[in-house]
């Protein structure tokens, strides 16, 4: 089931949010229980053969977080680090068979032309997510930290359907207190307002702006994949409209998912912070993938010796975490490439800082012009890394790489045009050779969502007088202008009319691009 689909608005939602308040007067348990079970339903809905994994994930990881906070207080830390270690290691075997074996078979086959012969796997929704949140509840009980163990309130803050699907990777210690709280079984109006309003922007996000530009993106990429050669302006249109429709989407996502979250009095973790706004690829992950990023400092960069053991091992440890991320986002060697160019890129700018601190200059303080040229070189390494993350070959992404450089010339080869038969723009200038209406129409599109993500301030700036996540971001009053959000008529009149837009538009339902991950 996605959020942006009338099932969802118009029949999960409400259903699921008025019983567990109608249950909640009476039973705390049992609104957590329905709402365990509502989730459950949610992820079952794509597909139910997937719920029993789901299950016995989560039964397996409370039993082995059970075991490891019985042994806290005895003098057994080999036991306990064997259950930790055995606990992890299973968790990590699920999601390499469901999510790798078939990459890994294929490899094999392709070095040493043994053929495995395994069947089709289904990779299960969400299981990176899921995994991941559990992965670090083991490790969080083995320090200490994590010390609740209510079963449903543990389901729960697994299968916790807002973030189920498509993360963020949830912590026990931020989640189980507020299950615990009094006020989330009863109806909270302003709870209400604020939820919905986030949801509504991140709706607005995904169906409108993101599905919105895709439909020049996918064109792009679909045609490199079939060995076609492109002009430069169709490369350059292509990459920036899937820059701009995986900003939304994602963005989109983690608003309907705060959004939703405060509807029921629960707070999640940021997970988009206007990313492409970073002055640096340091930057650039503190504000992209927010949870993960931190998930994978905490639990695979510190682990590996961080930045203690001298320059090289820093620098090494840096390379092999985004390696590994650029895995978890898929099975496939362009993935790989992927967090391999975010690796080279994150050991270059902390070489540069390395640099600059040595001659004295202070890090912290930087002219506009600097931040200007910042933002841009990061902007432009970032959609250059898009290109193997989008493509399905290195060959393609080559080919893709050598249209953007002017290598394939600057002759349009048509890939818009099938799109000017239902384009408006295009029936205007009907006096104009349709493959260049088509391209000024791509051209203007991605002008316009580029003017939008790079002008308009994000939801947790506008929403910035009610703390709707767990973290707080400053506002930058240089962009907000007067888009604050309060609760007032004009608020209500623009969000009515950008929720009315995006339901409109739900006809052309699409899931999120990291669902797939």
């Amino acid at each position: 089931m996605l959020f942006n689909s009338y099932p969802f608005i118009f029949g999960f939602l409400p259903v699921t949010f008025l019983v567990f308040l109608i249950l909640g007067r009476y039973s705390h348990y049992c609104a957590a229980m329905w709402l365990t079970a509502a989730s459950m339903f949610f992820y079952g809905y794509w597909n139910p053969a997937y719920l029993p994994l789901l299950a016995a994930s989560i039964s397996f990881n409370y039993v082995i977080g059970f075991v490891l906070a019985r042994e806290r207080d005895r003098d057994r830390a080999a036991f306990r680090k064997f259950v930790l270690t055995s606990g992890v290691a299973a968790n990590l075997l699920m999601l390499a068979y469901y999510k790798y074996a078939g990459f890994l078979a294929q490899a094999v086959k392709d070095l040493t032309g043994v053929d495995l012969s395994l069947a089709e796997i289904v990779l299960p929704l969400g299981i990176s997510f899921f995994t991941f949140t559990q992965i670090a509840f083991l490790v969080d009980v083995y320090r200490g930290i994590a010390r609740e163990f209510n079963f449903v309130h543990y389901a729960l803050f697994v299968t916790y359907f807002p973030h189920l699907i498509a993360g963020p990777v949830l912590h026990h210690k931020e989640m189980m207190p507020q299950f615990s709280q009094k006020q989330i079984y009863r109806l909270d109006w302003e709870n209400l307002a604020l939820g919905a309003t986030v949801f509504v922007f991140g709706l607005f996000k995904k169906v409108v702006l993101a599905d919105g530009i895709a439909i020049y993106a996918t064109p792009v990429f679909d045609a490199v994949d079939q060995g076609r050669m492109l002009s430069s302006g169709e490369a350059w249109i292509g990459v920036l409209a899937y820059s701009a429709q995986l900003y939304f989407d994602f963005s989109g996502y983690s608003d309907m998912a705060i959004g939703l979250s405060r509807m029921f009095g629960i707070k999640l973790p940021l997970n988009f912070n206007s990313p492409y706004k970073a002055v640096n690829i340091i930057d650039f992950w503190r504000r992209w993938h927010m949870t993960l990023s931190h998930f994978l400092r905490d639990y695979l960069y510190i682990p590996l010796g961080g930045s203690r053991k001298g320059k090289f091992r820093r620098y090494l440890n840096l390379m092999i975490t985004m390696l590994l991320g650029g895995l978890w986002h898929g099975a496939g060697w362009t993935f790989l490439l992927w967090g391999g160019l975010h690796g080279l890129y994150l050991v270059m700018n902390h070489a540069w800082h390395s640099l600059r601190l040595s001659r004295g200059h202070d890090l912290e303080r930087s002219s506009r012009l600097g931040r200007i040229c910042g933002r841009t070189v990061t902007f432009l390494a970032v959609i250059l890394a898009w290109v193997p993350f989008r493509t399905e070959s290195f060959s393609s992404a080559a080919s893709l790489y050598a249209s953007m450089a002017g290598i394939h010339g600057n002759e349009p080869r048509g890939v818009f045009e099938p799109l000017a038969e239902s384009s408006s723009i295009a029936a205007i200038l009907n006096f104009i050779p349709v493959h260049i209406s088509s391209i000024f129409e791509a051209s203007l599109s991605c002008a316009v969502v580029l003017v939008i993500l790079f002008t308009i301030p994000n939801t947790q700036q506008v929403m910035r007088y009610f703390r709707v996540a767990l973290e707080a971001v400053e506002a930058d009053r240089r962009e907000l202008l007067d888009t604050t959000w309060t609760p007032s008529f004009k608020w209500a009149l623009v969000i009515s009319m950008m929720g009315l837009w995006a339901f409109l538009d739900l006809n052309r339902v699409s899931e999120f691009l990291y669902f797939q991950f």
